[in-house]
């Protein structure tokens, strides 16, 4: 049996630039196990499988997978898959917005400026993390303690813990471990200088499926969620741009917004780079 199968790039600001996605549509029929084998095949860092919705308001159902197991919520999924539907003839059933079934429920996704971006869903957990918990992250990313600012659980899925460095080129700096006996997410934010084209540096670190800590190139969950805490703590205010990947030789960028409702939007740029079917 055949599926159509895209790749796209999500939050390039060129081609080959951003975080790629893979797509497979029509994937009735495949098993939990099967979604997981296929992923850990293709090796990237996220695939996602359309289905259609069982809520009677969504316009489609996905499944998001990592190499180790799946998610009920991830951003570059979530945009990379809509703009896939779309291109694919999807149509919304409300006029210019797109509503995403997952494991978090109901996710929009509208148009902002000829980009797609997605509302941030909420928090799962919040709050101050434990000073055992930051002495954690701490020796994870192997700096001393008294450089992290600030830090915050900002878990809307997939588990993150976010710490403040003083700057972007501290964030640059850090030199992580690459390996922890358990799994854990990490994000970290650094300011930029004024004038720069982006005002906040984001990094993303996480668990695989084998224990090894590596770096994700673009993350949209990891932007939601930092974004959420960013406005909420007054850093930032109506809108900004985040950079991330530079370590990783990605130039990614995060448009994120906060609308007059508080809800919090984050979108970029989205591209099909690779279009063809999947056998099996």
């Amino acid at each position: 049996m055949t599926r159509p199968f895209k790749l796209v790039d999500v939050f390039g600001t060129a081609p080959f630039t951003g975080n790629p996605l893979a797509v497979i549509a029509d994937a009735e029929g495949l098993s939990t196990d099967e979604m997981q084998r296929i992923t850990r095949w293709l090796n990237l860092s996220e695939t996602t499988f359309l289905l259609a919705p069982t809520d009677v308001q969504a316009d489609y159902r996905v499944r998001i997978f990592t190499l180790a197991r799946e998610l009920p919520f991830a951003g570059h999924p979530t945009l990379g898959t809509c703009h896939a539907w779309l291109e694919a003839g999807g149509i919304p059933k409300r006029d210019g917005v797109v509503l995403q079934e997952c494991g978090v429920g109901l996710v929009e996704v509208k148009r902002d400026d000829g980009r797609l971006a997605f509302a941030a869903p909420p928090l799962v957990r919040s709050g101050a993390p434990t000073e055992a918990e930051i002495a954690e992250v701490a020796a994870l990313l192997r700096i001393e303690r008294t450089a992290i600012v600030d830090a915050q659980w900002v878990d809307n899925g997939p588990g993150w813990i976010a710490v403040m460095l003083a700057s972007a080129a501290e964030v640059l700096a850090v030199d992580h471990a690459r390996y922890h006996s358990r799994r854990i997410d990490i994000g970290i934010v650094g300011p930029h200088p004024a004038g720069s084209d982006a005002e906040f540096e984001i990094r993303a670190i996480f668990s695989d499926a084998h224990s090894a800590l590596i770096e994700d190139p673009v993350c949209g969950s990891l932007n939601a969620s930092v974004g959420q805490w960013l406005f909420a703590s007054g850093r930032a205010t109506d809108r900004y741009v985040a950079a991330q990947g530079s370590c990783i030789g990605r130039d990614g960028r995060i448009d994120v917004s906060q609308d007059k409702q508080a809800q919090v939007w984050v979108g970029g740029r989205t591209m099909t780079l690779f279009d063809g079917q999947c056998r099996g």
